[in-house]
């Protein structure tokens, strides 16, 4: 039980919860801004309404999979969870995209864009973002 209560304490410990102006600027300064055609803004509205720009979400969607972290990229095709059937096409283990650097996750993000399906891949992305006037996402952060 002190594993447990241990382990969660350490976990917590390790989330972080961007402010917005502070995910721009690092977003930004790992190539996302126009990567793959994709604005800066789309990118912070994405992980608005994906994350509340925390790094520690985690959502259980109802085919069984999970989605993780700041972008929530889902078990069943992008990482692999040690539970659930995957793609896993990003090669790492989900865990990676709950740390706060977020390296693992920008690159998987990235991954994801590369794919047929682009941004749109993102159910929040389509219903909150797309073709919408995301410039209040990026205002005042000097990016």
């Amino acid at each position: 039980m002190r594993a447990v209560v241990l382990l969660l304490l350490v976990a917590s410990a390790c989330a972080e919860v961007y402010d917005r102006c502070e995910l721009a600027r690092i977003l930004k300064a790992n190539g996302m801004d126009g990567y793959w055609g994709i604005s800066l803004a789309n990118w912070m509205c994405l992980a608005e309404w994906e994350s509340h720009y925390n790094t520690d979400a985690i959502h259980h969607d109802s085919d069984g999979s999970t989605d993780y972290g700041i972008f929530q990229i889902n078990s069943r095709w992008w990482c692999n969870d040690g539970h659930s059937v995957t793609s896993n096409a990003c090669g790492i283990s989900c865990s990676e995209l709950l740390n706060p650097n977020l390296s693992v996750a920008i690159e998987c993000a990235k991954r994801v864009v590369r794919d047929p399906n682009g941004i749109s891949a993102w159910v929040a992305w389509r219903t909150h973002c797309q073709g919408q006037d995301l410039s209040s996402y990026v205002a005042g952060c000097g990016v």
